[in-house]
């Protein structure tokens, strides 16, 4: 198993695929973890990157470690990328992923990076509070999901993993695809789960993204229920100026799986470019 020494000398595990491509980092969302990536490494790899998935700090197989902030979160991916000694990185952050990506560069710069992708991602600030007005996450709605984390983590993530493959009532994706990403959330540890939970849906990413400088892309399905694209992917491109946005009609949350033909096709069209 690879693993690589994290920002506060806990154990990340990583999968690399190597090669001499222009490396691909993969951040993946909450709570599940690297494998859920699968259905973009082939693609990525096909079309000549090197690529690489790791499991965030407390998921997968890698070690559960305090803190759970993002400039702790942002200072793993820095370890990772420069253990690998990467240069001309593309970072991709889905979901909670996106907030390491805007922390990274705002607390790490871009000498290692080449461009960046956020994808369904929480940025730039999913709290709605009085100065924060279009956050699209409610402090009650955060306090239910907590609460229901902590009581019940298996019947939280059965229906959490429904709401993040839904569109609408519509479930865009197989049953054992769901189950297997419930499989993947079963493997967090729970606390950081909760912390995690804490972190992405109360941390404003307003001033990093005025630190994003490198070619952008916003990638977000018009049918998310759970990173809303009006409150999120809309204005995380508004506050980019030079960014691009594609949206996908009719994805969910969990697009990079439901709809993993127009995921691909938006990224490697990005990635050409």
């Amino acid at each position: 198993m690879a693993t690589v020494t994290g920002a506060n000398e806990n154990q990340l595990h990583y999968e690399d695929t190597g090669g001499t491509g222009r490396p691909v980092v993969l951040v993946h969302g909450w709570p599940l973890h690297g494998q859920s990536w699968k259905d973009q490494v082939g693609s990525l790899t096909a079309a000549g990157h090197r690529v690489i998935t790791y499991d965030r700090r407390g998921f997968g197989q890698s070690e559960p470690q305090h803190p759970y902030t993002y400039d702790a979160l942002a200072g793993d991916l820095a370890a990772l990328i420069e253990a690998l000694d990467l240069h001309d990185a593309v970072l991709v952050g889905f979901s909670m992923g996106g907030g390491e990506v805007a922390r990274y560069l705002a607390k790490h710069g871009s000498d290692r990076i080449g461009s960046v992708v956020f994808a369904a991602a929480v940025t730039p600030y999913m709290l709605h509070t009085s100065d924060n007005p279009d956050g699209p996450l409610k402090k009650t709605a955060a306090a239910a999901m907590a609460a229901q984390l902590t009581a019940n983590r298996e019947k939280f993530f059965d229906g959490f993993t429904t709401d993040f493959f839904s569109a609408g009532d519509t479930l865009c994706v197989s049953e054992a695809q769901r189950q297997e990403a419930i499989g993947m959330c079963l493997q967090a540890n729970k606390l950081a789960a909760l912390e995690c939970m804490a972190s992405f849906g109360a941390t404003d990413f307003r001033e990093d993204l005025e630190q994003v400088t490198v070619p952008t892309l916003v990638l977000h399905g018009d049918a998310d229920g759970v990173v809303p694209l009006e409150g999120s992917g809309q204005r995380t491109h508004q506050a980019i100026p030079h960014s691009e946005l594609v949206v996908i009609p009719g994805a969910p949350h969990g697009l990079n799986v439901s709809h993993a033909d127009e995921f691909n096709a938006a990224l490697l069209g990005f990635l050409s470019r």
